[in-house]
């Protein structure tokens, strides 16, 4: 069950910037990693999702409640823009489905019965390991 929430276009700033780590001579001079920055509040995602979203314990949601995904998988900037924009899909479909509430309920009373009646086994085992008084 998988929902899918569309993200407008708008919503979305990437830049390309250069990549890290090893890549010879073609690293240093493309710009081919793609830095995405969306903003979660001003965005047009129902408010639902947005408090959702800010919520996570995510590393990639800032205090602000900036989403900044950098993606420099590919060596081309165009698939390193769709990976982003996949990742920060991802994101959203997380939240997608209302966590279910947890209600609270009783132990049954066979439960505590049979609780009650190990705990006084158990007991007896171990009070018959007591010295006893000649």
């Amino acid at each position: 069950m998988h929902h899918h929430i569309s993200i407008s276009p708008e919503d979305i700033i990437i830049t390309a910037v250069r990549a890290q780590g090893a890549g010879g001579q073609n690293v240093n001079k493309v710009s081919s990693a793609a830095h995405l920055r969306f903003d979660i509040r001003s965005s047009s995602l129902p408010a639902s999702i947005k408090e959702r979203l800010l919520n996570l314990e995510d590393q990639r949601i800032t205090q602000g409640g900036l989403v900044i995904i950098k993606a420099q998988k590919h060596r081309t900037l165009d698939q390193n823009r769709r990976e982003a924009i996949d990742r920060l899909q991802k994101l959203v479909n997380s939240v997608a489905i209302p966590p279910k509430l947890r209600r609270p309920t009783k132990p049954t009373r066979g439960s505590v019965e049979r609780r009650l009646e190990s705990k006084a086994r158990r007991s007896a085992a171990k009070s018959n390991r007591n010295r006893v008084e000649a």
